[in-house]
């Protein structure tokens, strides 16, 4: 079994001003020279890791990292509720990856995302097929409404109890109806009592489908306030928008990745992005691989899902 790269750090980093008084924070790693890859994390709005940059090998790679507007090092934060949230969208972000690009003098590059990422992948891919060298894709996402509406009201099947405490968490008129919706009014509240619920509630709610493993634990920034308060206000706000992407966008526009190298890697037991959404992403896609992994679910970080990561960027080393 693969096993992920030593613990590294970034030698440069830095501000990029991206318009819309926006400022994306990026990390450069690995070797100056080798294959660019960009890495988008997932969310939307859950920020850089570091730990990101262990699957790929720093000898060959020179690694990519920013954080989404909104999050992580990123100004302004959403955690501040006043922030407005109107030039957050996926298309803004598509334009910072090219401005990220051209900053960085980069002709083309791999592209890793995973879960949200995997989505903002695709779609910039789409955009600026001729940029991109190959995919790697984890967690297959597309945003799609039925995506958005099995998160959020379809799971509450498997975690009957804690589908009751995420209900619980919004007024009584709203808990039939879009709690994407209402949770997304009481994170917009000024009131840091109200939003600060809010965002530990919509966090326990997401954790109950993240892992399988009951011994294996999450992040330690799901504890950091500011950082629950940023996260759930920009995923809010991007399903509330269903990512503004028209609804099977990315499958109806499969043939702009016609001659990109792509691998998916998707956990046979993850509850957050049904296997069914990379199932029919590959079969638009035949010339795509589809890994699947037996015992893995949502996580990237499990044993089994970030070997299957590391086996595909490793098999990527040889890209000119």
């Amino acid at each position: 079994m693969k096993t992920l790269y030593p613990e590294i750090g970034p030698h440069d980093q830095g501000l990029l001003d991206v318009g819309d008084a926006s400022f994306v924070h990026w990390m450069q790693s690995g070797n100056p020279n080798g294959i660019p890859v960009v890495i988008l994390h997932g969310g939307p709005g859950s920020g850089s890791s570091a730990g990101a940059r262990r699957f790929f090998d720093p000898r060959h790679y020179r690694i990519i990292q920013f954080d989404q507007r909104g999050c992580g090092n990123s100004l302004p934060h959403a955690s501040e509720p006043e922030i407005d949230l109107s030039a957050n969208t996926t298309w803004h972000l598509v334009a910072d990856i090219e401005r990220l690009r051209l900053f960085l003098g980069i002709e083309r590059w791999l592209v890793y995302g995973n879960s949200w990422g995997c989505t903002l992948a695709l779609v910039y891919a789409q955009t600026h097929p001729e940029r991109v060298a190959a995919l790697i894709v984890a967690g297959v996402t597309m945003t799609r409404q039925s995506e958005i509406d099995w998160l959020y009201r379809g799971l509450a099947r498997f975690f009957p109890e804690e589908w009751g405490c995420f209900r619980a968490g919004v007024p009584e008129s709203e808990r039939d109806g879009d709690l994407v919706a209402a949770y997304r009014q009481l994170l917009g509240h000024p009131d840091p009592a109200i939003h600060l619920k809010a965002a530990k509630e919509w966090h326990q709610w997401e954790s109950a489908s993240i892992l399988v493993d009951p011994r294996a634990t999450l992040s330690d920034r799901w504890a950091d306030s500011s950082y629950v308060i940023a996260r759930a206000r920009i995923i809010t706000h991007y399903f509330h928008h269903r990512g503004w992407l028209e609804d099977g966008q990315i499958l109806r526009d499969i043939d702009r990745l016609a001659g990109i190298p792509c691998t998916m890697i998707q956990g046979r037991l993850d509850l957050e992005a049904p296997l069914v959404t990379a199932w029919e992403l590959s079969r638009a896609w035949p010339t795509a691989r589809l890994v699947l992994v037996p015992n893995a679910a949502h996580s990237p970080g499990t044993s089994e899902m970030a070997a299957a990561i590391v086996e595909a960027t490793d098999a990527f080393r040889a890209l000119a």
